[in-house]
């Protein structure tokens, strides 16, 4: 666990540095912030593996944090609040959260969601596989810094967003039904997914190609599901 790093950020320097001391004990490296934006600099400055966020905090809250991250990265977030109601948790997930947890909480249940999702992203090879680049006609995917980029320009996508494009990227050449998409991005047993996974290609195609009408990297095989042909390399 020594190589990977947990980022707490809370403005209750108590909680900040009783969560510390619980990671450092499972053998996690520790960074703390005290708001969003504080957080903001430090992940610029540090690879991090986890972060573990409160929403309620001055200057910058964790539902703005949570959104900005989300523009360019994709490492686990647990959100942490005081508040219960079912409304802040539907928004904290909506924004790009992994999990969610009310205060007061157990340390122990803490420690067990955070081993729970970085196993889940270890598993999916988004941490040990540091010289996955892919390369498709000027379309870059780099899983170590968890970014896309076209022609040299970083384009920003969702969590959803980059999950998909690795997943075609990852597969050339391979089509992946609608279903096994949402099943694999998603995490969940596919239920009426077809107009989900659409909206999102649809999204991906907006932002990576220059006629979405006439894709030339996400295609379309009628009836079966969507690619990405293999064309460029690999490295």
């Amino acid at each position: 666990m020594a190589d990977y790093t947990v980022m707490v950020v809370d403005d209750d320097q108590d909680i900040r540095g009783g969560i510390d001391i619980y990671l450092q004990n499972e053998g996690y490296r520790v960074l703390q912030a005290e708001n969003g934006r504080q957080a903001l600099l430090l992940l610029e400055q540090n690879e991090v593996h986890l972060m573990i966020l409160d929403i309620m905090m001055p200057e910058m809250d964790g539902i703005e944090a949570t959104f900005t991250i989300r523009q360019e990265r994709n490492i686990p977030i647990i959100m942490l609040s005081a508040k219960s109601e079912e409304t802040d948790k539907i928004h904290g997930l909506s924004v790009g959260a992994d999990d969610y947890m009310t205060k007061p909480f157990h340390p122990m249940e803490l420690m067990a969601r955070v081993k729970s999702q970085m196993r889940r992203y270890t598993q999916l090879g988004t941490y040990e596989k540091k010289e996955s680049v892919i390369e498709v006609d000027g379309l870059i995917l780099d899983q170590e810094a968890k970014c896309v980029q076209l022609d040299g320009r970083m384009i920003k996508l969702t969590k959803i967003e980059y999950r998909i494009t690795e997943l075609l990227m990852l597969h050339l050449g391979r089509v992946f039904s609608i279903h096994e998409i949402y099943e694999r991005v998603w995490n969940e047993s596919a239920y009426n997914s077809e107009n989900i996974v659409a909206v999102h290609i649809r999204k991906i195609r907006e932002k990576i190609e220059v006629d979405p009408k006439q894709p030339h990297y996400i295609k379309v095989v009628w009836g079966v599901g969507y690619m990405i042909e293999k064309r460029g390399r690999t490295s």
